[in-house]
C-alpha cells in the first residue's frame, strides 16, 4: 500500500565496532554484505520498505562521511534524500532533524523510523503490521513502537512492558506501553519470560510528524528549539551550515530516553516477524546457515577439521584451515585477523581500542 503521506526514515549513522575487523569506520557494517547474499544491511532495509513507500518519500540520515555510500548504495535517491549528520548525536537529535524535513514538505506525513541493520525474516507479516500501524497512528495523537515476542531471556535487548489492550480493527496485539527497562540483567530478563507481560523493543517507530514534533516540544524543548529555530533554512543552500551549528550545540541523547520513556501516549505493536537487530557476531551466527557441526561460515575456501559452533568470515580469495576449535569467532578482514571466542565478544571493542591505541603510538 503506498500512500503519498507516508515516509520512512532510516537511520545508518553508527559504526558497528562489535563487527570489527569486517566493520570500520570507514565502511561500517550497514553498508556491508554481512549475510552473504549480495545486498548490504542498508539496502535490505531500503528494499523491505521499498514495497510500500514510494522512493521520493525516503529519507536516509547519516554521517556526512557515508553521504556518497549511500548514495551508491541507493541509486534511487537523490542528494536531498540523504541527512548528513556533522557529529554523532544519537537517535533523538537525528529523529528531529528528519522530522522537520518531512514537515516542510508534507504537514499531515506520518513516519516509519528504523535502524538500517535489522533482519526481518518474515518480511510479508512485518509489512501488514506496519501498515495497521500507519493507519493507527495517521489521525491520532499517539507514539507507536514496535514490540517483538521474546524467544529467549536475551540481555542484549531493551524490554518493553504492556498494559491494556488498544482498540483499533479487531486487533489483538496493540497495547498501551508501562514501561520501558534497558538492558536488563540475566536474571532479571528470566523474570519478564515469566510474567508474559515484556516484549523486546525493536526500535522501529511509527507516528505521526505532528505527534513526534509534539512530544518533542514537550519532552525535550531544548532540542526541538534548535532545529525550529532554522527550519526555514531546510531545502536552502544555509541548510548544511546551520545543521553544523545546531549539532555542534545539541546535546547526545536517545529518543528512547529522551521520549519514549517520558511520554504517555506510547503504544506498542507486539508481533513475531523473525527480527534480529544483528548487533553482534553472536546475533549474526544464530541467524545464519550452519553446517552439520554447527559452524556459521562466509567462504568457500574454508576448511575445517574437528571444529565446531564457530562463525567464520573469510575474504573470498583466502584459503583457512581451522582445527580444534570450538564456540569461536574467526574473523579476516583488511589484514586484520579476529580469533575471539563467542561467549567473549563483549570485549571487542576493547580489542579495537587496543589497536587504535597501538597503531596511534607507531
Amino acid at each position: 500500500m503506498e500512500n503519498s503521506n507516508n515516509f520512512c526514515v532510516i537511520m545508518a549513522g553508527g559504526i558497528g565496532s562489535r563487527f570489527w575487523p569486517l566493520s570500520t569506520a570507514d565502511k561500517p557494517k550497514q553498508f556491508l554484505d554481512i549475510l552473504g547474499i549480495g545486498r548490504s544491511l542498508l539496502q535490505l532495509t531500503y528494499d523491505r520498505f521499498s514495497r510500500i513507500i514510494p522512493a521520493k518519500n525516503f529519507l536516509v540520515v547519516t554521517s556526512e562521511n557515508y553521504k556518497e555510500l549511500v548514495l551508491s548504495q541507493l541509486p534511487d535517491l537523490d542528494g536531498t534524500q540523504v541527512l548528513s549528520e556533522p557529529l554523532r548525536r544519537n537517535t533523538a537529535p537525528c529523529i528531529a532533524y528528519a522530522t522537520y524535513r518531512i514537515l516542510s514538505q508534507c504537514p499531515e506525513a506520518n513516519m516509519i523510523v528504523a535502524p538500517s541493520d535489522h533482519l526481518i525474516l518474515k518480511e510479508d507479516y512485518f509489512l501488514e503490521e506496519i501498515n495497521n500501524g500507519l493507519r493507527y497512528v495517521s489521525d491520532r495523537d499517539v507514539l507507536l513502537t514496535l514490540g517483538l515476542q521474546p524467544s529467549r531471556p536475551e540481555t542484549g535487548y531493551g524490554y518493553i512492558q504492556v498494559a491494556e489492550k488498544a482498540s483499533f480493527e479487531q486487533m489483538d496485539n496493540l497495547f498501551r506501553v508501562k514501561t520501558f527497562t534497558e538492558k536488563p540483567d540475566r536474571k532479571m530478563a528470566e523474570l519478564f519470560i515469566e510474567t508474559g507481560e515484556f516484549y523486546w523493543n525493536s526500535g522501529i517507530f511509527v507516528w505521526s510528524a505532528k505527534a513526534i514534533l509534539k512530544a518533542f516540544e514537550q519532552y525535550l524543548p531544548d532540542v526541538n528549539a534548535l532545529f525550529d529555530y532554522g527550519k526555514k533554512l531546510l531545502n536552502t543552500p544555509d541548510e548544511v551550515n546551520y545543521i553544523h551549528k545546531v549539532y555542534s550545540e545539541c546535546r547526545n541523547i536517545s529518543i528512547d530516553y529522551g521520549v519514549m520513556e517520558k511520554a504517555h501516549n506510547v503504544f506498542v505493536l507486539c508481533a513475531d516477524f523473525g527480527w534480529s537487530d544483528l548487533g553482534t557476531w553472536g546475533s549474526l551466527y544464530e541467524n545464519h546457515g550452519k553446517d552439520q557441526h554447527s559452524n556459521a561460515v562466509s567462504s568457500n575456501r574454508v576448511f575445517l577439521y574437528d571444529t565446531k559452533s564457530c562463525i567464520v568470515n573469510m575474504p573470498k580469495d583466502k584459503v583457512a584451515i581451522i582445527q580444534g576449535l570450538d564456540g569461536y569467532i574467526i574473523v579476516e578482514s583488511e589484514n586484520t585477523l579476529l580469533v575471539c571466542r563467542k561467549d567473549d565478544e563483549q570485549q571487542i571493542r576493547q580489542f579495537v581500542a587496543d589497536v587504535m591505541l597501538s597503531e596511534g603510538k607507531k
